[in-house]
């Protein structure tokens, strides 16, 4: 069965999370993702090993369906074999420091001039402006990005979220970007530039926070159920901040991930009530409307803990959803992993590694109907070299003897 992307080459110069994360979303919907190295690797290959001498699982689950080959692009053979490969691919995928590729020659006027078709992502932590040369990391995309500061609770610190919003979140928005650059050059003919910071996509991904911000000038916000209000908006704990009131409660039998988040919607409150046992505030008008709920949300999630925390997470789970409130466990990154649906749906999947072994990574999470993503495992360095440069390239088995031995690959 075809690919959406088929076709479509793509010469990967990424390192680390943000980069990696999108090239493998283009070469789990079809692409042809060649991964670029110095022949030392990619660092990740290296970084929180659990088995000496194979590549980490940082590296294999973000790397998975592409091809990699080794380049020493600061040799002068090496700059050559670079440019050919341009020529020959459709998008380049970078999140080198800012001007690292033009200090190496590579200006975009010189990748344009050598194959006017070309996509080239560029992926920064900062736009143009005072920031631009800080260096970005995932939880200084979010410190900056405006997550930390609404991320936590009312009296503590701010905190980063465990998702990586800024890493990951920035590759999924440059993936958007290159898609769209490559249907505009259906029409045009002619390849772009794609530029994506991560601050910007965490900002994007916190844009709500950023309409409460606007509100404050109004009032304090009524769905917060923090007591004091500033100038800003404040961390608001496990409050949904959206119109409809969330908390997550406890559970039985109270460990660390015992919790099911629950949702109080308008329809939903009658039968709440009589849930937990407390039938008598469906009609109290102390308790019956939201608007009446609102001063004292932290009460109404209390009532419902009372009931929740003699019961197991599921059987609380079960419940509330056989009467249609809104609802979901917290579950733990165990539970994730051996979850059977996960499984089934294949956004965790069992991949085959020939050092490795078996391991568990996660799937692509956007269904295609007409082209379902096969999930495979990420390339040993260098791994395809040979297939690239004498298969593809056109170089002798002599010419790629030499290149190694003089260090170009």
């Amino acid at each position: 069965m075809s690919k959406a992307l088929d076709g479509v080459r793509v010469l990967d110069m990424t390192h680390v999370q943000s980069g990696p994360s999108a090239t493998q979303i283009l070469g789990w919907l079809g692409a042809d993702v060649v991964k670029l190295e110095a022949p030392s690797g990619d660092i990740t290959r290296r970084q929180l090993r659990d088995i000496p001498d194979v590549d980490s699982l940082y590296f294999t689950m973000l790397n998975g369906n592409k091809r990699s080959i080794t380049l020493n692009t600061k040799s002068e053979a090496g700059k050559r074999i670079f440019l050919d490969l341009v020529r020959s691919s459709d998008v380049l995928v970078e999140n080198f420091a800012p001007g690292a590729l033009d200090r190496m020659g590579f200006t975009w006027d010189v990748l344009r001039e050598t194959n006017p078709r070309l996509i080239y992502a560029s992926i920064k932590g900062f736009g143009p402006g005072a920031y631009e040369n800080f260096k970005a990391y995932e939880v200084i995309a979010q410190a900056m990005g405006g997550s930390m500061s609404t991320t936590g609770f009312e009296d503590g610190p701010p905190l980063a979220t465990g998702a990586q919003i800024g890493d990951s979140g920035t590759g999924m928005h440059t993936v958007a970007g290159i898609l769209a650059a490559l249907y505009q050059r259906t029409h045009t003919g002619e390849g772009q530039r794609v530029e994506v910071a991560m601050q910007d996509a965490v900002l994007n991904l916190c844009r709500v926070k950023l309409r409460d911000q606007q509100r404050l000038a109004r009032g304090p916000l009524q769905e917060y159920p923090n007591e004091n209000f500033g100038d800003e908006v404040p961390r608001s704990g496990n409050a949904s901040g959206g119109g409809q009131p969330g908390w997550a409660v406890r559970t039985a039998p109270g460990g660390p991930n015992d919790y099911v988040y629950v949702i109080i919607q308008p329809v939903g409150w009658e039968p709440l009530t009589r849930l937990i046992g407390r039938p008598d505030l469906a009609d109290d008008p102390e308790w019956s409307t939201p608007e009446a709920r609102l001063d004292k949300l932290d009460k109404a999630f209390a009532l419902i803990e009372e009931w929740s925390i003699k019961l197991p997470k599921w059987e609380v789970l079960t419940a509330l959803n056989s009467h249609n409130i809104p609802c979901g466990p917290i579950l733990s990154t165990r539970e994730i992993i051996d979850d059977p649906t996960l499984n089934d749906n294949r956004i965790v999947v069992d991949v085959e590694h020939p050092e490795r072994g078996t391991y568990k990574t996660v799937g692509l999470p956007i269904r295609l109907s007409a082209s379902p993503a096969d999930i495979l495992r990420s390339p040993l360095l260098g791994e395809h070299n040979a297939e690239i440069y004498t298969g593809e390239l056109g170089l002798s088995p002599d010419d790629l003897a030499e290149l190694k031995s003089n260090g170009v690959i």
